[in-house]
C-alpha cells in the first residue's frame, strides 16, 4: 500500500502486471478530489480515456458530467472517479477477470487514501466486482447497501443509457437518490454549494 497520492500515481503509471500495459497510451488512475466523500467507479478506460489519461471523457463521460452537474457534483471539485482497471482493454471489451484481479489493488489503495462514505459503481462490471458478483443491475440500480461501513450503490453505466435513451429517467432518478443520501450523511460534499446559497 502507498501512503501518498504521488507514490500511488507513480507506481501505477509504471505498472506492468498484465498484458493491457502493452497497448495503452496512458494509465488512467482517476480524477477528482483526494478527500472526496463520494467515489464513482467504472469498469475501465475506453479509447478517449486512454488517449487523454482521464476517466469518462468520451460521449458517456459527457452524459455523466451532465447528470453530476444536475445534482451539484463535479469531477474536479467534490467527487473522485476511478475504474476497476487502469488500462484500456483492446476494442473496449470488458476487462477479463484476471485483468481485474491484477489491477484491483490500485483501486483498493485509492479507496484507502480517500476513505469515501459512498461508493457508486457505474455499470454491471464494476457493481459485480465491488458490490456483489450476482448483481442484477437493471433491477438493483439505485439501491444502497452497506459494506465495511461504506454505503454502495450501483447505477446504470452512462454508455448503456446512450445505447437506450429510454433509460435516462431512471438513470437520472438514481442521481436524485444519491443527492438525498449525500445531504443525509456527507458533511463536505455540498459545502461549497451551500456557501453560495
Amino acid at each position: 500500500m502507498y501512503n501518498t497520492w504521488e507514490e500511488l500515481k507513480n507506481a501505477c503509471a509504471a505498472c506492468q502486471k498484465c498484458a493491457l500495459c502493452e497497448t495503452r497510451h496512458h494509465v488512467v488512475v482517476g480524477v477528482g478530489s483526494p478527500t472526496a466523500e463520494v467515489m464513482f467507479i467504472g469498469e475501465g478506460p475506453g479509447e478517449n480515456e486512454d488517449l487523454q489519461g482521464e476517466p469518462f471523457v468520451g460521449r458517456a463521460g459527457k452524459l455523466l458530467d451532465k447528470m453530476l452537474a444536475a445534482v451539484d457534483l463535479d469531477r474536479n471539485d467534490n467527487i473522485y472517479i476511478a475504474n476497476i482497471v487502469k488500462c484500456r482493454p483492446p476494442q473496449n471489451r470488458d476487462p477479463k477477470p484476471e485483468e481485474q484481479e491484477m489491477c484491483i489493488d490500485w483501486l483498493r489503495n485509492q479507496v484507502k487514501l480517500i476513505r469515501p462514505k459512498i461508493i457508486v459503481c457505474l455499470g454491471r462490471i464494476a457493481a459485480a466486482r465491488i458490490i456483489k458478483p450476482d448483481i442484477k443491475i437493471t433491477r438493483e440500480h439505485g439501491q444502497f447497501i452497506e459494506k465495511n461501513g461504506v454505503l454502495m450503490m450501483a447505477m446504470l453505466h452512462p454508455a448503456a443509457v446512450l445505447r437506450d435513451p429510454r433509460r435516462k429517467p431512471e438513470a437520472f432518478n438514481d442521481f436524485l437518490i444519491l443527492r438525498d443520501k449525500i445531504n443525509e450523511i456527507c458533511e463536505r460534499t455540498y459545502a461549497s454549494v451551500r456557501a453560495t446559497e
